[in-house]
């Protein structure tokens, strides 16, 4: 029997987050206007791992880091987000720990203003 990494105890994803993808749409000047559109509604585990007090803008922001669970996904990529009611976690990385295509990790920031 092959090991394939330790497994999910059942009901660990039991965070329903909502995974959105950027969509650029012209400005009308050259430039381009960014917004996000729903892709898809996932079971999640959401792990805290760090945060800090940074200042940008001339102002203070907070960032978290966390690590988010997914059954696994292959459309899932850095630059999309997850969002929990008004938390949004910007996708920093993503990849399928033990190649089995079973969970996907995504590593997030979430920043508060």
């Amino acid at each position: 029997m092959r090991e394939t990494g330790k497994s999910q105890p059942v009901g660990a994803l039991r965070r329903r987050l909502v995974l959105e993808a950027p969509v650029e749409t012209p400005d009308g000047a050259g430039g381009q206007l960014t917004s996000f559109e729903t892709v898809a509604a996932v079971w999640a585990q959401v792990e805290w791992l760090s945060g800090n007090e940074r200042w940008r803008a001339e102002r203070p922001e907070q960032a978290a880091s966390h690590r988010i669970t997914l059954r696994w996904r292959a459309d899932v990529d850095a630059g999309q987000r997850l969002r929990d009611g008004d938390k949004v976690f910007d996708i920093k990385a993503a990849g399928d720990p033990d190649g089995a295509r079973r969970r996907l990790i995504c590593l997030v920031e979430e920043v508060s203003r």
